[in-house]
């Protein structure tokens, strides 16, 4: 289990995607709860260093992740509701394996389950859609229907990150968005995840963030990407949102 914490001062998060240049939300607070989809590349150190980057009030970015876990797997255990429990959160993320059809009712059940655990503690709990292994290229639809059937259950956030990957590809077919494995995240697909959350969770727009990233105390988690392709990506991040987000 992986943690990162910051100094905590609790405020209300911005729910609008609207486009500003004002600072981040002083005491914006997020935990996320997944497994290695999340942790590969330091999913929340690089959003902690974007919202960094904006010069903006204290917050805490926090995690409970296993790996091979799914939300079921983490209710039984029972780390992430004790967390959860703490309270100060603004955003409970969630995130489980693709979960296209197969995996919908467990999706589902477990959104509900851990929207109401959120709610307890006044905070809204996200959807972080992922994306199908490149061997089963075809499932998108259905990994992005799931996540959206989720978030409607639980009147969640819906984190659209595979449709970034689609949108990020309609721009450049060649970007290298799966690991070597063809299932976990590259860095730079690690990075639009990022850009994608850093919108719904401050009300920024991700276009002109910085290109480069390196996560404190984590060597493996450093993105120094072109500022073109950077660019691409915050462009794909903000379709996505504008395209799939829940309000």
């Amino acid at each position: 289990m992986r943690r990162r914490s910051v100094p905590l001062v609790v405020a209300a998060l911005t729910c609008s995607l609207a486009t500003t240049t004002s600072p981040v939300p002083a005491g914006l607070n997020v935990l996320f709860v997944g497994n290695s989809l999340t942790y590969t590349n330091d999913l929340p150190g690089m959003l902690e260093a974007l919202v960094d980057s904006t010069a903006g009030g204290d917050r805490t970015i926090d995690a409970v992740t296993f790996p091979n876990f799914g939300l079921a797997d983490h209710w039984v255990r029972g780390d992430a509701q004790r967390q959860i429990a703490r309270g100060g959160w603004d955003i409970v993320a969630i995130q489980q394996g693709p979960s296209a059809t197969e995996g919908r009712a467990s999706l589902i059940e477990y959104a509900q389950l851990y929207g109401e655990e959120a709610r307890r503690v006044s905070a809204r709990v996200a959807l972080y859609m992922v994306w199908p292994a490149q061997a089963r290229f075809f499932d998108f639809d259905g990994v992005s229907q799931s996540h959206a059937l989720a978030a409607d259950s639980a009147d969640g956030l819906l984190l659209p990150v595979g449709e970034a990957w689609r949108a990020a590809w309609s721009r450049d077919s060649t970007l290298a968005l799966y690991g070597p494995d063809g299932f976990h995240p590259s860095p730079m697909a690690t990075y639009l995840a990022a850009l994608v959350i850093f919108e719904q969770v401050t009300g920024r727009t991700p276009i002109g963030l910085p290109a480069s990233l390196s996560v404190r105390g984590s060597a493996s988690a450093v993105v120094a990407l072109e500022p073109a392709v950077a660019r691409l990506l915050q462009e794909a991040a903000a379709e996505a949102n504008a395209t799939f987000a829940r309000p």
